[in-house]
């Protein structure tokens, strides 16, 4: 967790920009956005048979707006 000291006559608004750009440099922010999902590990037996029906389904679709242009 990052954290800022307060400097003396210093505004909020000030210590909230330190405050980001340090939680930027620090690249925690995107660490957490890729773990807010968790997607289960797959096989690549499965990825394959999930990459077939996409590509089938996809080129189904193509052949229909062919056929409806004509």
């Amino acid at each position: 967790m990052q954290h800022v000291i307060r400097k003396e006559k210093e505004t909020f608004e000030n210590l909230m920009r330190r405050f980001n750009r340090k939680v930027l440099q620090s690249g925690t922010l995107t660490t957490a956005r890729k773990k807010q999902y968790h997607a289960k590990a797959i096989s690549k037996t499965e990825q394959r048979a999930i990459a077939i029906r996409k590509k089938a389904r996809k080129d189904y679709k193509v052949k229909q707006q062919l056929y409806k242009g004509l």
